[in-house]
């Protein structure tokens, strides 16, 4: 028996925009749960993250997408075409522009590329970092995006303070199809653990490095394993994981002196790991030199892109 109303929808929407527009923190305010990774640095997002919404009258899945921007290398372009896939195959897009910044050619570079999908699939226009703005930025944001292209709907919003976040929501499940839900109730993501925990030791790992280091980063899990010798009331995961650099100069940034910087990436993920899992965590991470990496369709594949 179904225990959905007749008008119930659900359906897949995706944000979309230059690299740190807001995308990640937006999917992680819809959702009430952290599961995409944030940071202030640019391209932070590397895989199209699905985030669940239940509602008693719709389903909404969000992806999360790497920021479409100019590639400079093979990981460059494998994300940008990451994110041409996703919007292909959604209901509904969200492009996502901050209200503190004017809007610029890497904007006018994703309307253009978002004609194509735009007369089939609404596009919805989000000025997100509302908190961040004045009430004239905002207001003027909302003009440049007006011009950029035609919108369903234009909504300002702050994923920070919470602000139009549920009409966002609103605009989004009002453009699904009808139908029954497509994941159980609960679930708020179906990528594996293994990714996620990935994501949050890469973000850890991500914070106070030096401008060119980012990129160079990425992490894969080896195994987590529940501890064989624990009570039942207390267990404990093993989580196993390797940092990839791309020059040894840069492992040395990572570990720090004496170990120093490693040890602190290693608490910070804990902590986050451990809140994702709801379980106690034991986390090893080693760090090694994949030699240019981003370049190198065999190590990129290799590391999951």
């Amino acid at each position: 028996m179904n225990t959905w109303p007749d008008d119930f929808r659900s359906g897949f929407a995706c944000f979309v925009g230059r690299p740190n527009a807001g995308k990640s923190t937006l999917t992680n305010a819809l959702i009430g749960q952290k599961i995409a990774i944030t940071s202030s640095r640019p391209q932070t997002t590397r895989h199209a993250i699905r985030g669940i919404v239940h509602r008693p009258d719709a389903q909404l899945i969000v992806v999360d997408t790497p920021g479409l921007h100019k590639p400079r290398t093979l990981l460059g372009s494998r994300l940008n075409d990451v994110v041409r896939e996703t919007w292909a195959e959604v209901d509904v897009v969200g492009f996502c522009v901050p209200a503190d910044q004017p809007v610029g050619r890497g904007d006018e570079f994703i309307a253009g590329e978002l004609k194509s999908v735009a007369g089939r699939t609404p596009v919805l226009g989000i000025v997100t970092k509302t908190d961040k703005a004045r009430p004239e930025q905002i207001a003027e944001r909302l003009t440049q995006m007006s011009e950029l292209m035609e919108f369903a709907d234009i909504v300002p919003c702050s994923a920070k303070s919470g602000d139009q976040v549920g009409l966002l929501a609103d605009l989004l499940v009002d453009k699904l199809p009808e139908g029954p839900p497509l994941y159980p109730d609960g679930e708020l993501t179906d990528e594996p653990e293994e990714t996620l925990v990935a994501e949050l030791v890469r973000e850890a790992a991500l914070e106070g490095v030096r401008d060119e280091l980012p990129h160079s980063i990425a992490v894969t899990v080896q195994e987590m394993i529940e501890r064989e010798d624990r009570p039942a009331d207390d267990p404990m995961l093993d989580v196993h994981a390797t940092i990839f650099v791309e020059r040894q100069s840069q492992k040395g940034i990572v570990i720090g002196r004496g170990g120093e910087r490693l040890r602190q990436v290693g608490t910070d993920a804990r902590r986050q790991i451990e809140a994702l899992l709801g379980v106690k965590v034991y986390l090893d991470l080693h760090v090694t030199v994949a030699k240019d990496w981003q370049r190198d369709p065999r190590q990129l594949r290799k590391l999951g892109f």
